[in-house]
């Protein structure tokens, strides 16, 4: 991708990591797409969470997406310890980060520099939260 570079070795360390991780919980209903779009904020707060497009059953760690793409370090800290998520949920939330940001970052890189900004944002936390 001209001007934008992922740290391969990291990239690949994160997939094979998240595909390694063991799915030991039963399937949980899921959003599927928690973003800065998809979530209603008044007064500071979260009000509601919208477009249920994606929702299903299954890996409850497609939407851990959100502690990468809108949360600092220490509010991903916090959020993942207030949530009790364990280490296989968190690694497979990562590599779905990695996923759609990579993804937004190649659709988007000659149509919308805002959004691909937003995604190279994602993928940059993913990879310095595992560099970490």
């Amino acid at each position: 991708m001209p001007g934008t570079r992922i740290d391969r070795e990291v990239a690949s360390e994160i997939w094979e990591t998240a595909l390694n991780a063991p799915i030991a919980a039963k399937p949980v209903w899921y959003h599927g797409d928690v973003a800065a779009g998809n979530l209603l904020v008044n007064a500071g707060r979260l009000d509601a969470v919208i477009d249920f497009g994606g929702l299903g059953v299954g890996d409850p760690a497609c939407d851990m997406t959100i502690a990468w793409s809108l949360l600092s370090p220490s509010a991903r800290r916090r959020f993942r310890d207030t949530l009790g998520v364990d280490e296989a949920v968190w690694n497979r939330g990562r590599a779905w980060a990695l996923w759609k940001g990579m993804i937004v970052m190649a659709k988007l890189i000659d149509t919308n520099a805002i959004e691909k900004a937003t995604a190279e944002h994602t993928v940059k936390q993913v990879i310095e939260d595992c560099r970490g």
